[in-house]
């Protein structure tokens, strides 16, 4: 993960972020995705972050490819509702992986995080793989950060829901 300013940082490394979240997340779908639909189900889970709910100067291709993952996730749950296909995004926070470390020893403020606001890993993904199975559209792990982003979940659910009553007559 890249941290710092935007202007400072290495071309090589950001464009391998969008490769990465944006461009082998996108290959991926679509090629496990065609076969699903023409058999009528399956399931996708994405991996986004909070980070896709919002800009984060310091992080700013990092959030902007997880806004992508998020809003792709949501685009085609709707495209497939009632085909028996669904796509899920997990929505994590700051989680115990290598990402957390490698930006430990980047960037000093990521050292004051309080372990309290770093989830387990297995947690995580035991959610996910939940939200997967259930069919759920977006999952944020932890009752803390599903409170803090209720609101926005909230918002958009309905903004997915009509637009994919309309997008829906489009396909």
């Amino acid at each position: 993960m890249e941290t710092g300013a935007f202007k400072d940082a290495d071309t090589e490394t950001l464009l391998g972020i969008v490769r990465l979240n944006v461009e082998a997340l996108t290959a991926l779908t679509s090629l496990f995705l065609k076969p699903m639909a023409a058999r009528g189900r399956g399931r996708i889970l994405n991996v986004a972050s909070l980070a896709g709910f919002q800009p984060l100067p310091s992080m700013a291709v990092y959030a902007a490819s997880k806004a992508y993952v998020l809003s792709l996730t949501e685009a085609l749950a709707e495209e497939l509702r009632g085909k028996g296909v669904t796509v899920t995004a997990l929505c994590p926070g700051f989680t115990d992986t290598n990402m957390i470390e490698n930006a430990k020893r980047e960037n000093p403020a990521f050292q004051a995080l309080p372990s309290a606001l770093i989830a387990d890993a297995k947690s995580v993904a035991r959610e996910g793989y939940r939200a997967c199975m259930s069919g759920d559209v977006i999952r944020v792990p932890g009752l803390a950060l599903q409170m803090a982003t209720g609101l926005i979940q909230a918002q958009r659910s309905i903004t997915r829901t009509l637009t994919g009553l309309l997008g829906r007559r489009a396909l």
